[in-house]
């Protein structure tokens, strides 16, 4: 689809969190993309290490970990200001 102006339409974005239950960096990573995307209207899903084996053997180290369009972003700590800028370029 392209707007009047001869853009592209706007790519659609999707955040995911990797995490593991009773991880309290991870409740933060959480809180930080529940808040960024719910503002962006970003889709965003969290997965569970420990119900994948492909992510835990990739990610068990860093997590939490988000990837923003299937790229790792960050992992430990999620900064809400650098999670907006990478959800708002063009």
């Amino acid at each position: 689809m392209r707007s009047l102006f001869g853009r592209g339409a706007r790519r659609e974005r999707v955040v995911t969190l990797i995490g593991k239950p009773d991880c309290h960096l991870c409740e933060d990573a959480q809180g930080v993309v529940e808040k960024v995307c719910g503002e962006l209207g970003v889709p965003w899903e969290k997965k569970d290490i420990t119900e994948d084996a492909e992510l835990h053997k990739e990610y068990w180290e860093q997590i939490p970990v988000v990837l923003v369009d299937g790229a790792q972003h960050t992992f430990w700590r999620v900064d809400e200001g650098r999670l907006r800028r990478a959800l708002t370029a063009k």
